[in-house]
């Protein structure tokens, strides 16, 4: 018969299963890894594989048109030599010109839904572009001698102050909704269209107020569109900035809070939008829902981070509006549809099933 020590542990009692120790509660918890970073790795070959389809969206945009452009052409410029001189007068200048707009025209829209902190504004929808539109017209009736430079600086100027207004009158609207803002830029952008149209029919400056309102690319050549260029610069300062658009669409106070200047922030925004919208406007006329559709599909990718944003919504925006062109052009051959017709039905379309996913997630 065996003895026990008193201070052993006690036998179970029959019937009872011996109970597991338990462990003790861990003081310091390890952190969970955080997504963001393999997310970021996991989107650059994404961004590669679109910075690809746009520059084959860009080959393809070369070799399209009335006159006859190929390789072979090309290849061989002692015997076409005419296929050379429209490569480098028209297709050229003209997938640049299309490039740039779309890339300056997203990215614009990306500032202009962080300054108005709303996913559903652009400047084509918050009355940004028919200010500026109002402002050439006023040029070419007080100072129709003034250069390109100048009419483009007075349109800027037009933009920035409708644009000031727009978010002046949203300040004044105590419970804003999602689906309001909008409307309100709709109504504020009929009525400087109004007032343009007014005075334009007064002046017989109708034809001119087209070419304005509708985006042509098919008068653009080499010497008509380098003003563009100003608006990719544009691009990349709001890059260079991107972290501080980043914070100011956390609001006001927030950006007060880290030591940044809300108000020098949002002047900041609102000039490079007025200033690109206005070189689009003057150069090639308005193009919709760049700006509204191309920023909502890359936050679905990349998020809301307006650094890691920009890239993409570049590349997607020049995508975007390359492809238009490219149906424009091919739909009606040898006669061709405005890009600006075909980015409203493609981006109207987009525009309602953002708005029915928007309802649906809410409901």
């Amino acid at each position: 018969m065996s003895t026990r020590s008193p201070d052993s542990p006690s036998l179970p009692e029959p019937g009872f299963a011996p109970r597991a120790p338990v462990a003790a509660p861990d003081v310091h918890p390890r952190p969970a890894p955080l997504p963001a970073s393999g997310a970021k790795r996991g989107a650059l070959p994404l961004l590669a594989v679109a910075t690809l389809a746009v520059l084959a969206l860009a080959g393809t945009s070369l070799l399209i048109g009335v006159s006859h452009v190929s390789w072979d052409a090309l290849l061989a410029p002692a015997e076409h030599q005419r296929a050379a001189q429209v490569l480098v007068i028209s297709r050229v200048p003209r997938t640049l010109a299309l490039m740039l707009a779309g890339m300056s025209l997203a990215v614009a829209g990306l500032i202009m839904q962080m300054l108005a902190r709303n996913r559903f504004v652009e400047p084509f929808t918050a009355g940004t572009a028919e200010s500026a539109s109002l402002g050439l017209l006023a040029v070419t009736i007080f100072a129709p001698s003034l250069p390109v430079l100048a009419r483009t600086a007075v349109a800027a100027g037009f933009a920035m102050a409708g644009t000031a207004l727009f978010l002046l009158i949203l300040r004044r609207i105590p419970l804003r909704s999602a689906l309001i803002v909008p409307v309100v830029g709709l109504v504020l952008g009929a009525i400087f269209d109004a007032v343009t149209t007014f005075f334009a029919y007064r002046f017989s400056l109708l034809q001119s107020l087209m070419a304005w309102t509708t985006g042509d690319f098919s008068s653009v050549l080499r010497g008509r569109y380098e003003l563009l260029w100003g608006a990719f610069v544009l691009t990349v300062v709001a890059y260079v900035v991107a972290d501080r658009f980043t914070v100011a669409g956390l609001g006001e106070a927030f950006t007060t809070n880290l030591g940044l200047s809300h108000p020098r922030i949002m002047a900041l925004g609102l000039a490079i939008v007025a200033m690109v919208t206005a070189v689009v406007v003057a150069t090639v006329g308005m193009i919709p829902f760049i700006g509204l559709v191309v920023p909502n599909v890359v936050s679905l990718i990349v998020g809301d981070n307006a650094r890691r944003s920009i890239p993409w919504v570049a590349v997607l925006g020049a995508g975007f509006v390359l492809l238009c062109d490219i149906v424009g052009r091919v739909v009606r051959q040898p006669y061709e549809i405005p890009v600006g017709t075909v980015a409203g039905v493609v981006g109207s379309l987009v525009f309602l099933h953002l708005l029915l996913r928007r309802n649906d997630r809410v409901g």
